[in-house]
């Protein structure tokens, strides 16, 4: 991993500190391949020798144990690799880590965790590193002045999706993702319904998450078509091969957006070949060196860098920064589903105005866990050094 911005800036851990949180809800999330019943979030601090604390979270919402999972995780294995050890910047952190644990993560198969946990921790680095600069992260890495994104309402279940529009309108959204790939007839419905209220500055995404084989995806594709989304992501498995992909892309009426369940830099730079819109996630994949990467890539290969994300505060303000520093034409993924681990976490409080996610203009990520907001949610602490 190399972003160009990179800076000589060593970092010199003395304390790891890692917390897992779970906030019940009223309402499960539904997706095509599974349901969450609480919402989780796993955030992880480095503490400099000077004192100054960098946040990154980490991607834990499936299966059910993920939170505690990763958490053990960091505890067990990053965290001693961190401690007393000092590091050029986050780059270099992160390939040492990356180095030291890759034979481990073969042996085990726990691919996705671990890569969870790198980019976590690099995330966690990168805010570091800009505090100690004293500059909002995206200017670190190389942004211009930015003081909002575009963005769009996220994660709209099918029950109750009219209200739920309506709802995200009143908050200041125009653009807005729908959850598909359960009955056909029921996803029809509904986006038809949708858009028949759709004003006209507005937009319908779709998501699918990767509920179809190809030849249900074609025929699927051609029959919402009728109602012009403006994507569907995640059509297919991840796992698919390649020539599916780029025929469905061929194939499809509408565009193609996913990326999400991408782990290499060569898979995001064939991802332009089929996708329109490409999706990195921070807190899976990447952190913020590997994800920066992918998205110059995917905006030089001519696509739209939207960065994927639905977990609390402290990773939805790094997605920010991230589409900040990238510039080009992308929205940031804001999921609408109650969740106190993003709204209460951080403070302040981000806000939204016509559409436009504001940036805030602190160092770092620009914001502070609000623990004692959410104290009644805290399952876990663990603290190293």
């Amino acid at each position: 991993m190399n972003t160009a911005s990179a800076p000589d800036s060593t970092l010199r851990v003395r304390k790891v500190e890692i917390r897992v949180y779970r906030a019940p809800i009223q309402t499960s999330v539904t997706t095509s391949f599974g349901t969450m019943h609480d919402r989780p979030a796993v955030l992880v601090c480095l503490e400099d020798a000077d004192g100054t604390r960098g946040w990154g979270e980490i991607w834990c919402n499936f299966p059910q144990c993920g939170a505690e999972h990763r958490a053990a995780l960091l505890q067990s294995v990053f965290a001693p690799l961190l401690m007393n050890r000092q590091f050029q910047n986050p780059d270099t952190l992160t390939r040492e880590l990356t180095r030291r644990t890759h034979t481990l993560m073969l042996q085990t198969a726990e691919y996705g965790p671990m890569q969870q946990c790198l980019a976590g921790v690099n995330n966690a680095a990168w805010d570091l590193t800009a505090r100690r600069e004293g500059v909002p992260l995206y200017r670190l890495l190389g942004g211009t002045e930015c003081a909002s994104v575009p963005a769009y309402a996220s994660g709209i279940n099918p029950l109750q999706c009219l209200e739920t529009v309506e709802s995200c309108r009143k908050t200041g959204f125009r653009t807005f993702k729908l959850k598909v790939g359960f009955d056909r007839k029921a996803d029809q419905d509904n986006v038809r319904r949708i858009t028949d209220g759709l004003l006209p500055h507005e937009q319908l995404l779709l998501d699918a998450n990767q509920a179809w084989d190809l030849d249900t995806a074609v025929t699927v594709l051609r029959e919402l078509a009728a109602w012009n989304p403006g994507w569907i992501e995640e059509p297919l498995r991840c796992d698919r091969p390649l020539e599916e992909w780029r025929s469905l892309a061929q194939l499809s009426p509408i565009p193609l957006a996913a990326g999400e369940n991408l782990r290499s830099q060569e898979a995001f730079r064939a991802a332009p070949k089929y996708l329109a819109y490409v999706q990195p996630d921070a807190c899976k994949w990447g952190g913020v060196s590997g994800c920066l990467i992918a998205a110059r890539t995917a905006l030089h290969a001519g696509a739209v860098y939207c960065p994927h994300y639905l977990g609390g505060g402290i990773g939805l303000l790094t997605s920010a920064h991230l589409l900040a520093a990238a510039g080009g034409t992308g929205m940031l993924e804001v999921d609408v589903n109650p969740n106190p681990l993003r709204d209460g976490l951080v403070h302040p409080r981000p806000q939204l105005r016509d559409g436009r996610f504001l940036l805030p203009e602190g160092p770092g990520i620009g914001v502070e866990p609000d623990h004692g907001a959410v104290a009644d949610f805290l399952q876990r602490t663990y603290v190293c050094g």
